[in-house]
């Protein structure tokens, strides 16, 4: 097998962990401590996990966060989610192809049913340790109230763990500056200080009951009742899917896997990746990409214009990702695994327009189109008539700065709801709130200082979005965003209010937290002015006297230019400020180098077009776009007729997924959405072994639950 471990990373520590023997359909591999068997796979080249047993199909991960069933496989004989589960040593790893089987427990060796559920109590209940979830916690602790918060996976922070980018938002309110990892490192640290919060990490809430009881799969294995004065939501989103032709085909995986691969776990999951979906998320997976050294073929948006930050798109472009914006994509091409992608105009109705496809070579295809809130623990405790908040994500799709806000406003309004002398949530709590939630304000055009001595900063972000860490970090103060509203776009001042100028410590360049201040130096030499742009790739990549190609901030090349010096300070946070040599007349349009090389995103010469039309509405069922529209034109109107036919929206998943879909294609056949009727949600909104509720030790890992 081959080693596809990220061994450097520009951001990431690759700290040393023991090695964990274990076997993949009788092949002796190594998995890393800590490590899932998804990723442990991956890392050893195995991207197809199994064969689905309805047609065949080539399973691999999709959403490596719990939410669907593609990933499953069998762990010591036991069916379980790989993207979950933890790698033990010698642990027996085999693809669940066919239909399963239930494992043999002998009647001797069966355990006697439990008398009863352990049952306890808590004044609040937090589902999810994400940033929401963390911040509500550390709110409620530092009240000295008792707090269990629960979360799913086996470390806290939620997303905040994938995202190695500095964060926009206040650097007051929200730590914007500093980078996502650090801050779940910091609002973990925040909750484990408090004495009354207690945290149960890899432990799955799976159902709120009418009895205001929720049920909690504790360490994989244990179930608990837990009855909470209070529920908090603080469960995040999941990704949204898109219908294409080969949408399921191994290499075809949601933002949230791909992040998790690399930036979690330090796995290079691709050569070749092509982005679907514009907005903040496919963005920085691209970004994310291009630093652990994947080649980023391109990105295709329906829309006219991306929808997250243009600073985001800018860093794109100007390191050679071409953006194709009113394109989507038609089809993934490939028999095992992702070969090629295939991507077309839209006219402005979003429909392809024939002779303009375009077929690129790529191994994996990120979808990131879109995300949708996980919120069915909310809505069942509210119909049953609980105390319930929810917070984040879960309350509202925004950025996780947005989200950890969020959670401290949370956190208040739920010590009042105790009863507890809490005091009012402050007004400008709720106005940050909804800055930090705003979608991106007005752009104007890009206006370089007309000043040619001296050294000063250049601003290449022209849009309104919540962001300030500039203003702080220049010690002169020469940098300014109105305190009442950190959306506007940062004005500078030659002369500070202490009489001083710019020095070029280019402290606002590494600060910037999309990489869109440069700064431009005249006093050497003003004909050859240096300029100082930020870098956050391999420092060795770089050297004195290395010749780069510069882009300004829409990606147009402007030339050649040497580098003069590469500096990686502490004070930096890891990002380097690079010092270039350029002509007068372009050093102050240049906004970044260029990290890849044209060929690199050139299309294919002949544009293949995928013939079966194999589009999968329904993952865990196999069932294709085609069936569900074939019945909706027969007069399926209920939801639950139509799993009664094809059973999708029974698998795994419980409809999760496939579910929205479904909505789509009755909204594309011209249904009115009052004429449909909803199918009729599960009990359990996560699946859970029925030997859990037996008393049969499942999943525990020590080895003899199930001989």
């Amino acid at each position: 097998m081959s080693n596809y471990r990220i061994d450097q990373h520009p951001i990431l520590p690759n700290a040393k962990r023991e090695a964990v023997p274990f076997y993949w359909q009788g092949q002796h591999l190594v998995a890393l401590e800590g490590e899932t068997i998804s990723s442990a796979l991956f890392a050893n080249g195995v991207r197809t996990f199994g064969h689905h047993h309805k047609d065949g199909a080539p399973q691999g991960i999709f959403c490596a966060n719990g939410q669907c069933a593609q990933c499953l496989v069998l762990a010591d004989g036991m069916p379980v989610k790989s993207c979950m589960e933890l790698v033990r040593p010698n642990m027996r790893v085999a693809p669940a192809d066919g239909l399963p089987e239930l494992p043999k427990v002998p009647v001797a060796a069966a355990p006697s049913l439990p008398e009863t559920t352990p049952e306890l109590e808590f004044p609040v209940l937090i589902i999810g340790g994400g940033p929401s979830g963390l911040a509500a916690a550390a709110q409620l602790g530092r009240l000295g109230i008792r707090v269990l918060l629960i979360d799913d996976k086996h470390r806290l922070g939620g997303k905040l763990v994938l995202q190695t980018h500095r964060f926009f938002g206040s650097v007051d309110a929200v730590w914007a500056g500093t980078r996502g990892i650090d801050i779940a490192t910091k609002l973990e640290q925040q909750v484990r200080e408090q004495p009354t919060v207690e945290i149960w990490t890899n432990s799955t809430a799976v159902a709120v009951f009418s009895d205001h009881k929720v049920g909690i799969l504790k360490d994989g294995h244990n179930y608990i009742l837990v009855k909470p004065q209070v529920l908090l939501v603080a469960t995040g989103a999941r990704e949204k899917n898109l219908l294409f032709k080969g949408n399921t085909l191994p290499g075809v995986y949601g933002a949230g896997a791909f992040q998790t691969l690399v930036n979690r776990d330090l796995v290079r999951p691709s050569e070749r990746l092509f982005i679907v979906g514009g907005g903040n998320v496919g963005l920085i997976g691209g970004y994310h990409a291009l630093q652990a050294g994947i080649d980023v073929v391109g990105l295709v948006e329906a829309a006219r214009e991306c929808g997250g930050y243009k600073v985001h798109k800018d860093k794109l472009v100007r390191m050679g990702v071409p953006i194709y914006t009113s394109h989507t994509i038609l089809s993934a091409n490939g028999t095992d695994s992702v070969e090629s992608v295939t991507i077309a105009r839209v006219d402005e109705k979003f429909r392809p327009i024939p002779g303009t496809e375009q077929t690129f070579a790529c191994d994996t295809i990120l979808i990131a189109v879109g995300l949708d809130p996980v919120n069915e623990f909310y809505l069942k405790a509210r119909e049953f008539g609980m105390t319930v908040f929810a917070s984040g994500d879960a309350e509202e799709i925004a950025e996780a700065s947005a989200a950890i806000f969020s959670g401290k406003i949370t956190g208040l309004e739920i010590a009042k709801a105790l009863g507890y002398e809490a005091g009012e949530v402050p007004e400008d709590w709720y106005r940050m709130s909804e800055v930090l939630k705003s979608r991106p304000g007005a752009n104007y055009a890009e206006k370089a200082p007309e000043w040619e001595e001296g050294v000063f900063p250049v601003f290449h972000c022209t849009q309104e979005i919540p962001c300030n860490p500039c203003t702080g970090a220049c010690p002169q103060g020469l940098i300014r965003i109105d305190k009442s509203d950190i959306r506007q776009v940062p004005a500078f001042s030659q002369i500070g209010a202490n009489g001083k100028g710019c020095g070029g410590c280019e402290k606002c360049v590494t600060t910037c937290p999309g990489l869109a201040i440069t700064m431009v130096d005249y006093r050497k030499d003003p004909a050859f002015p240096e300029v100082s742009v930020s870098y956050e790739f391999l420092k060795d990549n770089l050297r004195v006297g290395d010749i780069v190609t510069v882009l300004d901030t829409h990606g147009h090349e402007l030339g050649e230019v040497p580098v003069t010096a590469v500096r990686a300070l502490k004070a930096n946070d890891r990002t380097i400020a690079v010092r270039l040599k350029a002509p007068a007349a372009i050093a102050k349009q240049i906004a970044g180098i260029r990290v890849q090389q044209p060929e690199t995103t050139s299309a294919m010469e002949q544009v293949v077009m995928r013939t079966s039309d194999d589009t999968i509405i329904c993952r865990c069922g196999r069932v294709t776009a085609g069936e569900i529209r074939q019945l909706i034109r027969a007069g399926y109107r209920d939801i639950n007729q139509i799993k009664v036919v094809t059973r999708s929206t029974m698998g795994a998943c419980s409809g999760k997924n496939c579910g929205p879909l479904i909505m789509r294609i009755f909204r594309e056949e011209g249904i009115a959405m009052g004429d449909v009727v909803q199918n009729v949600s599960r009990p359990l909104f996560v699946e859970i072994p029925l030997g859990v509720f037996a008393g049969v030790g499942v999943g525990n890992g020590e080895g003899d639950d199930h001989e």
